[in-house]
């Protein structure tokens, strides 16, 4: 996995014009759009209308991370043999807003599923959130982000992946803001039509919007599509890269972190804390973030990538123990503010170094290992660690007479601890790093 001789970059890549942060606003809001979908609101659908069960949530996520990840590996690799990211985005958006508007297909009609066809409705769930998830990723994860690495420079980076670390923070203030009334209402079917139409309309609109970037010069003997496929798994290409491998253990640990308690979130705040008004909560707290995330990726440019990745790792873990603690709207704000911004900033140092470290013509093959490390791993492990946490707690309430498992706020903890890891993770990198030069 070495790199390919570069070729003059594009002026674009130096200084983002218009198109490109267009590109990077609607198709990377968009597809945000459905992850909150996929990765919160589906838990909720779930919890709410078909079992509460926190294991059968875990198993949600899970599943639908090793599909994610399989299908960024194979798009990943298809695109970079291809050297094109466009066909891969738009056809991927529009099956992906289809598969979004069919959850609406499995809301059923009593508003709640009867008890024997309990088993049926979670194997459909999880049957149909896989395949979502494997057009979402194909078209996101793989080429979306592949593009993104294309058509930036390392003196860009900083404040490209600023913006975008603050995607999923806005996406979930669209949906709180925009469409949570829709999901009290238990309107479930226009729900997902709606963030699925929006999603297919983006994926018209990015097939005159996204223009691919020439790629550098390529070998005369290509290696073939199951050699790309295992390329970046090799133990030579990590040997060759160690620095890049170290950045995405990392990233593993942060995402980890960051699974024990979010999807648990929104069912914490409204069922443990009981605060009606959590969209509004939310809402705040992810407007405060998304200023940190931007802020910190522009002060990113300035004193370097690596540099931000401990202070804001350290604000992530402050947010969570205030999490604990916090009973109350305010406290929730201010905590939930803290640990969202900090995790956002972690993340976008994290991405904007892995994007760095990738080498020439790889960025597709980068993307499926930034799958296997950030998705699929932190997406089995972490809820899993949550879930263990909340049957632990043993906490409950009563609903019509059933007794209903509740999260705590010891998922924050949890989440916490988990974070300890980052700065051993960090130090073996800069040894890395240092042996290489």
């Amino acid at each position: 996995m070495t790199s390919a001789p570069a070729t003059s970059a594009p002026t674009t890549r130096e200084r983002p014009g218009a198109r490109l942060w267009w590109t990077v606003v609607l198709v990377g809001l968009v597809g945000q759009l459905a992850w909150t979908v996929e990765n919160m609101y589906l838990n909720v659908f779930v919890y709410e209308t078909i079992t509460p069960d926190p294991t059968v949530t875990a198993t949600l996520v899970a599943s639908s991370a090793v599909a994610a990840t399989l299908a960024t590996i194979v798009v990943g690799a298809w695109s970079d043999r291809t050297g094109r990211r466009r066909p891969f985005i738009a056809v991927g958006y529009l099956a992906w807003g289809a598969s979004t508007a069919a959850f609406g297909l499995l809301a059923p009609a009593e508003g709640v599923v009867a008890a024997p066809y309990v088993l049926a409705a979670v194997v459909g769930i999880i049957a149909l959130d896989c395949v979502m998830s494997i057009f979402g990723s194909g078209a996101n994860d793989a080429a979306f982000n592949a593009w993104v690495t294309d058509a930036t420079t390392p003196r860009t980076r900083g404040r490209v992946d600023g913006v975008v670390a603050v995607m999923p923070l806005l996406a979930m203030l669209l949906v709180f803001g925009a469409l949570d009334g829709l999901t009290r209402a238990g309107e479930w079917r226009l729900f997902f039509a709606i963030v699925g139409g929006a999603v297919v309309v983006t994926g018209v609109v990015s097939w005159f919007l996204v223009r691919d970037v020439p790629q550098a010069a390529r070998p005369a003997s290509e290696p073939s599509m199951l050699a790309r496929l295992v390329q970046g798994f090799r133990p030579s290409a990590i040997r060759a890269n160690p620095a890049l491998y170290l950045s995405l253990l990392t990233w593993l640990v942060v995402g980890t972190a960051s699974q024990v308690f979010l999807p648990y979130v929104i069912i914490y705040l409204q069922y443990g804390l009981q605060i009606e008004s959590y969209a509004l909560v939310l809402g705040v707290s992810l407007l405060t973030a998304s200023v940190i995330s931007v802020l910190g990726g522009r002060l990113m440019d300035r004193i370097g990538k690596r540099r931000m990745l401990l202070p804001a790792t350290a604000l992530f873990a402050l947010g969570l123990v205030l999490l604990f603690f916090a009973r109350d709207m305010v406290s929730v704000i201010v905590a939930a503010s803290l640990a969202l911004g900090g995790m956002m900033t972690a993340i976008a140092s994290l991405s904007a170094t892995v994007r760095d470290e990738t080498p020439e013509g790889r960025a597709g093959m980068v993307q499926g290992l930034r799958m296997v490390t950030v998705i699929m791993v932190p997406m089995v492990v972490g809820p899993f660690i949550g879930a263990a946490v909340i049957t632990g707690a043993g906490r409950s309430y009563i609903d019509l007479g059933v007794e209903r498992p509740v999260p705590g706020a010891e998922i924050f903890l949890a989440a916490a601890v988990v974070l300890v890891l980052v700065p051993a993770v960090a130090v073996l990198r800069a040894r890395a790093e240092k042996r290489a030069r």
